[in-house]
């Protein structure tokens, strides 16, 4: 039983650090950004110049 207790108390203790870590990314606007992730799958990458070989 007191086992049980032990794994409640890590679980929520894990629970809260889960929740101030959200919110921490929330107050510094991590999830500003609603419009770009929709679109990213459509925009171009720029062209790798560096890697390319000349003929």
């Amino acid at each position: 039983m007191s086992v049980m207790f032990l794994l409640i108390g890590a679980s929520l203790l894990v629970a809260v650090g889960f929740l101030l870590a959200f919110l921490w990314a929330v107050k510094k606007g991590q999830f500003d950004d609603k419009y770009t992730p929709s679109i990213r799958m459509l925009m171009d990458d720029p062209p790798n110049t560096k890697n390319e070989t000349k003929k």
